[in-house]
């Protein structure tokens, strides 16, 4: 049976607390409103907003035998995502990260690798990768047995037979990450880090430059995200900068991953790059509405009614 999208990486517990005003000293105890459990990780994120746009999509990760990673497998499910792909590892706990909400500060995360860091490029089932239209891979760099000879053979074969390969990262600090991922470009059809992601990787801070040097490196399209400053794209054929949609900003958490989803979304409606970065840009913004990586992005009916009453303002570079 066919299917729209797989989505394969990092799947996590996130445990955050509601914005507080700022961090507490050494044995003090701060009251926030809200300390909550929402699902997390950037495969699970963006499977999780695929399937709000009506995207069929199943999910390919791993958890530990335990009760986080049974409410992972509850959420995708809840949220009408396919989860029969995520393999459960006895031997190791799930990943879990700790978000720190600072009222009018990015986001502080502590994160455990946990049964994220097993995953490796054996465990993508190619029968269902072949039945897929896009090929998602999220959290790469943050699963060490996911490397990249393994992981650009199976982009490799998936672009052979027409699958669409998206690759998203996460850097777990500073490290050369550039030797783990040159030999995997070539093999991709969207790219789709951060600006900071992006200089840890390239050794360069201006966004226009590090698209330039991934577009060089092999892959097709390039799309730089920049949080408020928009995003810039590099193809064989355009240079584009994209503004931002006007969203009240409550939290960043999963904005990046509602991006990624909103460009799928596009890609697999066959729109070009300019409407995908409409598509992205809307669904990243609608996710800022709240501290959980999830929760406010918009559905089907919400976006399309969005972007016909907004207008992206994308420009040449």
């Amino acid at each position: 049976m066919s299917q729209d999208c797989l989505s394969v990486g990092v799947l996590v517990a996130d445990h955050m607390c509601a914005p507080i005003e700022r961090l507490p000293k050494p044995g003090e105890l701060l009251v926030t409103d809200q300390l909550l459990l929402t699902i997390g990780g950037c495969a699970s994120n963006a499977a999780m907003d695929l399937a709000r746009v009506g995207v069929d999509v199943s999910v390919v990760g791993c958890v530990g035998n335990d009760a986080f990673g049974e409410y992972i497998i509850d959420a995708l499910e809840d949220g009408g995502v396919d989860a029969g792909l995520i393999h459960r590892r006895p031997d190791v706990g799930t990943s879990a990260t700790l978000i720190i909400n600072v009222r009018g500060e990015d986001r502080r995360f502590i994160h455990t690798l946990g049964a994220n860091a097993k995953l490796t490029a054996a465990d993508i089932p190619w029968k269902e990768v072949k039945h897929s239209k896009v090929l998602y891979v999220g959290g790469f760099l943050l699963m060490p047995a996911l490397v990249q000879e393994e992981l650009a053979e199976v982009f490799r074969q998936a672009r052979e037979i027409g699958v669409v390969t998206v690759l998203d990262v996460v850097l777990p600090g500073p490290g050369d990450y550039w030797h783990r991922l040159e030999k995997l470009l070539p093999h991709t059809d969207v790219f789709l880090p951060n600006t900071d992601e992006s200089t840890v990787i390239t050794g360069q801070a201006d966004p226009k430059t590090q698209a330039e040097i991934f577009f060089n490196a092999g892959a097709k399209t390039v799309v730089i995200t920049c949080g408020g400053e928009g995003t810039y794209l590099r193809s064989t054929d355009l240079k584009l900068h994209a503004e931002v949609f006007p969203f009240t900003f409550v939290g960043g958490t999963g904005a990046g991953d509602a991006f990624d989803a909103g460009y799928i979304a596009g890609l697999l409606r066959g729109l070009g790059p300019r409407d995908c970065l409409a598509w992205g840009s809307a669904l990243g913004g609608s996710c800022v509405r709240s501290i959980s990586a999830t929760d406010s992005v918009f559905t089907l009916d919400q976006v399309e009614a969005y972007l016909r009453e907004h207008k992206l303002t994308i420009t040449n570079w």
